[in-house]
C-alpha cells in the first residue's frame, strides 16, 4: 500500500465534514438522494451538496430538479457510463488539487447499478478519501416492505433481457439461501416471472413499484400468483422484484427426487407425479420431468 493510501486509511470520523457552515474536507463524497419522495433527502446530504466544489451527476437535468427544490447552486458536471473513461482522470486531478467532489446518481445510493464504482475504485487507488453518505435505497426499501427474510439477501441487479441468458443467470442463483433482489421493468416483468417459475419452481415473491412515491404498491404471492397478477394488470414505473429463499425442502438431492417419483408415478403417471414432486421439492418442473422420463 502506498504512503498516500496508508494516510487515507488512518483518517477517522473527525474528517467527515459536512455540518452546515463548515468547509468540507477534500475527498470524494458519495451521496444518496431520494428515490421518489424529496423529503427523504438527509440534512447531511444537503450540507455536502451545498458546500461541494462540484457535483458529479448521471443526468444533470434530473439532479438539477433536486437542486432547484432545495435551492442548491453547486456546479454540476455529467458523469455516466459513456464518459467515465475520460471523466475519471479529470476527477482525480480535482481531488489532487484539494477539492471536495460529490457524486450522486439519478436516484438512490450511487454505485447500485451505475458506473460510480469505477470512480470510487480510482479514488481509493490514488489514496483519496471517500466519504459515504447513507440515505435512500430502492433495494433496502423493497426488502423492508416485502416481509421476506432479511438476515441474508443478495442484490442481483437487472437480469438479462433475453430468455436463454436470463435462465442461465437464474440457474446460477437458484440454490442461494437468501432473499434475491432484482430491478426490472414493466414490459419485461411477465417474461421474467415466467422464467423464474420454470427455474425456481415454487417460491414466495414480492413485486414492488414506485417506492416512496404517491402510487407505491406491493404485490405478494407465489411466482404463479404474480404471473397472473401482471397478466391482468401490467405494472408501470420502477420495479423491485424480491424472491424468497428456497425452503428447506428445496435442498432435496436427485436421489430424494427419484425416490418420490418412484412412489407416485405408478398411481398418477409421469406428468402428474412430476408436478407434485416439483411442488414438494422446490425443483423446477422441467428438471423433475426429465428425471421422471429417465425412470420410466
Amino acid at each position: 500500500m502506498s504512503s498516500s493510501n496508508s494516510k487515507a486509511a488512518q483518517r477517522g470520523p473527525q474528517y467527515l465534514s459536512g455540518e452546515s457552515g463548515r468547509p468540507l474536507t477534500p475527498g470524494l463524497y458519495v451521496v444518496a438522494t431520494p428515490i421518489g419522495n424529496l423529503r427523504d433527502i438527509t440534512l447531511r446530504a444537503l450540507d455536502v451538496l451545498g458546500a461541494a466544489d462540484r457535483v458529479l451527476a448521471e443526468d444533470t437535468r434530473q439532479t438539477g430538479k433536486l437542486f432547484a427544490a432545495f435551492d442548491i447552486s453547486a456546479k454540476l458536471t455529467a458523469y455516466h457510463d459513456h464518459n467515465a473513461a475520460a471523466r475519471i482522470p479529470q476527477v482525480m486531478g480535482w481531488l489532487e488539487d484539494g477539492q471536495a467532489v460529490a457524486l450522486v446518481s439519478d436516484a438512490g445510493t450511487p454505485l447500485i447499478s451505475d458506473p460510480g464504482f469505477k470512480l470510487v475504485r480510482a479514488a481509493v487507488a490514488e489514496g483519496h478519501d471517500v466519504f459515504p453518505l447513507p440515505g435512500a435505497s430502492a433495494v433496502l426499501a423493497g426488502l423492508v416492505k416485502s416481509g421476506l427474510p432479511s438476515d441474508k439477501f443478495l442484490f442481483a441487479g437487472f437480469l438479462p433481457a433475453k430468455t436463454a441468458a436470463r435462465k442461465r443467470e437464474l440457474e446460477s442463483l437458484k440454490s442461494i439461501p437468501a432473499t434475491l433482489i432484482f430491478f426490472e421493468t414493466g414490459p419485461r416483468i411477465k417474461a421474467c416471472l415466467t422464467d423464474m417459475a420454470e427455474v425456481f419452481g415454487t417460491r414466495e415473491v414480492v413485486l414492488t413499484r414506485e417506492l416512496t412515491k404517491h402510487y407505491e404498491e406491493a404485490r405478494y404471492g407465489s411466482v404463479s400468483d404474480l404471473i397472473e397478477s401482471v397478466s391482468e394488470d401490467s405494472p408501470r414505473g420502477e420495479l423491485v422484484l424480491l424472491v424468497g429463499p428456497p425452503g428447506e425442502d428445496a435442498s432435496w438431492d436427485s436421489a430424494r427426487v427419484k425416490s418420490a417419483l418412484l412412489q407416485i408415478i405408478p398411481e398418477d403417471g409421469v406428468k402428474r407425479a412430476s408436478a407434485q414432486v416439483a411442488e414438494m421439492s422446490g425443483w423446477a418442473k422441467r428438471d423433475v420431468y426429465a428425471l421422471a422420463l429417465d425412470l420410466k
